[in-house]
């Protein structure tokens, strides 16, 4: 938990012999302990939410002390759809499990994992979100443990099984998705701020061959006017699996490499796996053995299993000592050829043993404090994507934003970086499922989330390969990723068709990239994830509830990418009867409330701007974030049926801690009303131009925008579309920092 949650006061309600009823706060909810069969019920005025033991499952194991299983159920009343206990390759919603396998938490390395199943994958966080109209319930439940989780329906009763620790069970009581994020994120800890570069593309590939491959690709990028901000080097950049070292035939000169690529402002990311070669030559391996920073076997000598190195030792993480010396190993001077510029990938950290149970470690190695695995394992990448985060932050002096993708996480994993959804396979199914899988993650805390575009395992066809950009592009982590064994796949590689439609989704990318930044700055202080199931912003609309093909970014845009081959219409589902959807491409006006059939092509990215909002977007993409930044912003006001709109924009840097230590952002509002559009003064920055877009019903007259009060108003230049309502105001060259007002004259 993180920080340690606050807490309150209980007060004696009532008391008999046999129960006793408590309140707190403002006595709206109760909790009444009921002694024989013993249960609580958790009540929100006189309504019962939830019962704990309802069925009488509670369960310690009594064989050892303390005890080696705890069990334990809950009935949630009323509830009919529940989500969230990720990772599984399965829908959004969680299933009935009475016709199969329970729900299991336990991290492994599955390579191209089945669909539509509920064993374990790489990441747990042991949290279920149940959703009616009128609320909206958390249950977390904090076991690092093997867990099973059983799900019934018509009411939602939900049975937790974990082979060891102890029932450390927490109920968030909303009453709406977002006061639940934030409940959980006080819990847990917010979605760390990621540095801007990181929301950029990567280019990942298992592996480049070389310096001069890397250096091909960069300018293949540059030649084909695609913008991205990150290379990636998997295994083989390193001296025979020995992490933290290059191979000095393919890698000759990894600093100078580095350079050549900060010369264009983009980044390198290299592996880090939590395996160390056997090794007694190699320096790192011994200062982990004489240090005592290894897991140990049941009889005390240091643990052994096989990875990519062949046989390897295991870090032992869960151990302060350790993690603090990994994470020296980042350092400038202890890590040979790296330069600020470097960052980092943890994979292989379920923990992968080639040769293990399950391929991961046996439950009864021992970590430090006598602890058995069993009872840790499912933290044990957490705790390496803790260590490497702050190796990252410690190399700068404190000052820069680390980022580390981890492919295996726990709850509380959010504050640390980003998570991906491992193995996956080029194919239409694994597209489709990826959504779903992602919608999960963001509802459990995870929200710097993406799928491996195309797939890391098979060969996609070119229209996959295209359908798949164009989805990865509108969610939060977008990395193109594949094995070694497929075909080199480099966006320019298919055609120039294909090329084309890539380059325009990766540059559509780069001008949101204001709205996604600004988007995990909420994240980052309130729990909001980016992206979210449709009910979350329409939590009352029944409809919602069971869709997962589609899904809000934010609380302006709509995203419903294609997913299917060949297809020629899609259907959109426009949530709320009183709201207005505006096609982003074609501007046109859709009342929500219905489900729309929209034609596609090959180019067609379905996305509507909700009626009400403000969405910030650059003026062009760059080669890269940095570029991108200098850009002026452009910004959309989409009016709902009240003539209304507002939206926020957040600025900082881009990659420093100065937005914490100093204060040094800005946050803007933009609020539009009775034909004035206001910029409203938040926090002070520094100055960037604006130039304001916004869609209207009825042709304008006159367009008139001032500074500040009293200063002499000016007339800008504008354009009105009568076939689509859209009125266009240009060359404004107004700063962002300072306050002015757009007032708008109907004809």
């Amino acid at each position: 938990l993180f920080p340690s949650p606050s807490s309150g006061r209980l007060r004696v309600e009532r008391q008999s012999e046999d129960s006793v009823t408590l309140s707190w706060s403002s006595g709206r909810h109760r909790l009444c302990v009921w002694r024989f069969p013993f249960r609580l019920e958790i009540l929100c005025e006189d309504e019962v939410m939830v019962t704990f033991n309802s069925k009488g499952k509670l369960w310690f194991e009594k064989l050892q002390d303390p005890p080696s299983s705890i069990g334990a159920d809950l009935c949630l009343h009323g509830f009919s759809h529940v989500y969230g206990l990720p990772e599984h390759a399965d829908g959004l919603q969680l299933r009935d499990t009475r016709d199969g396998d329970p729900y299991r938490l336990y991290n492994l390395d599955v390579f191209a994992y089945d669909l539509y199943s509920r064993l374990g994958l790489y990441g747990s966080v042991p949290l279920l979100v149940a959703h009616k109209a009128d609320r909206t319930l958390g249950v977390f439940w904090l076991n690092a443990s093997e867990t099973f989780v059983n799900r019934v329906e018509p009411q939602t009763d939900v049975h937790w099984l974990s082979e060891s620790g102890v029932i450390d069970c927490m109920v968030l009581l909303g009453p709406g998705p977002q006061q639940l994020f934030t409940q959980y994120g006080q819990l847990t800890g917010y979605q760390a701020l990621p540095p801007l570069f990181a929301l950029g593309y990567h280019q990942c590939r298992w592996n480049y061959d070389d310096e001069a491959d890397v250096k091909a690709v960069d300018a293949g990028f540059d030649r084909h006017d695609i913008p991205y901000d990150v290379i990636w080097l998997d295994i083989e950049h390193t001296d025979g699996k020995r992490y933290f070292t290059w191979d000095s035939a393919l890698f000759p000169e990894p600093a100078g490499l580095q350079r050549h690529l900060e010369k264009k402002k983009r980044k390198l990311v290299v592996i880090t796996d939590p395996h160390i070669k056997v090794d007694p030559d190699w320096s790192l391996c011994r200062e982990a053995r004489d240090g005592g920073h290894l897991v140990k076997n049941r009889e005390g000598h240091i643990y052994k299993g096989s990875c990519w190195p062949g046989e390897s030792y295991y870090l032992d993480f869960s151990s302060p000592d350790t993690r603090a010396w990994y994470s020296r190993c980042f350092g400038l001077d202890k890590y040979k050829g790296s330069t600020p510029s470097l960052f980092v990938w943890n994979d292989m950290n379920e923990p992968s043993v080639f040769d293990g149970p399950e391929q991961t470690m046996p439950k009864d190695a021992v970590h430090c404090g006598g602890w058995e695995h069993r009872e840790l394992h499912n933290l044990y990448g957490f705790y390496q994507h803790m260590a490497t985060a702050e190796g990252l932050i410690t190399r700068s002096g404190g000052s820069e934003r680390p980022f580390v993708l981890s492919r295996s996480f726990f709850a509380g994993s959010q504050r640390l970086g980003a998570v991906w959804t491992g193995d996956n396979v080029a194919s239409w199914e694994y597209l489709s499922i990826s959504i779903p899988m992602l919608l999960s993650l963001s509802v459990t805390g995870i929200a710097f989330c993406g799928a491996d575009v195309g797939g890391f395992v098979q060969d996609p066809e070119p229209e996959l390969l295209v359908r798949w950009y164009q989805a990865a592009a509108l969610q939060p982590f977008f990395r193109g990723h594949s094995a070694k064994w497929t075909k080199r796949r480099e966006p320019w590689l298919f055609g120039e068709k294909v090329t084309a439609a890539i380059r325009t989704v990766i540059q559509e990318r780069y001008c949101l990239l204001p709205y996604w930044y600004t988007l995990f700055h909420l994240a980052h202080t309130s729990g909001l994830p980016p992206l979210r199931p449709l009910w979350v912003e329409f939590p009352g609309e029944q409809s919602t509830f069971t869709v997962d093909n589609q899904y809000m970014i934010g609380g302006a845009l709509l995203a419903r990418p294609v997913t299917d081959p060949h297809v020629q219409e899609v259907k959109v589902l426009l949530p709320g009867s009183g709201e207005v959807w505006y096609d982003v491409h074609s501007t046109k006006a859709h009342k929500g409330g219905q489900t729309l059939s929209l034609p596609v092509s090959l180019d067609t990215v379905p996305v509507f701007q909700r009626g009400g909002s403000v969405v910030c977007r650059s003026t062009g993409s760059g080669s890269c974030t940095a570029e991108q930044q200098q850009l002026p912003l452009s910004i959309t006001v989409a009016l709902n049926s009240l003539g209304a709109a507002d939206g926020e924009l957040y600025l900082d840097d881009g990659h420093s801690f100065s937005y914490r230590d100093r204060k040094a952002f800005c946050l803007r509002r933009f609020s539009m009303l009775s034909g004035r559009l206001n910029l409203i003064q938040i926090i002070l920055y520094n100055e960037l131009f604006a130039l304001p877009s916004s869609n209207i019903k009825t042709s304008p007259s006159t367009c008139t925008f001032s500074l500040s009060p009293g200063a002499k108003d000016s007339s800008p230049a504008f354009e009105y579309t009568e076939t689509c309502c859209r009125l266009t105001v240009n060359h404004l060259e107004l700063p962002v920092a300072m306050d002015w007002e757009i007032q708008i004259q109907e004809g």
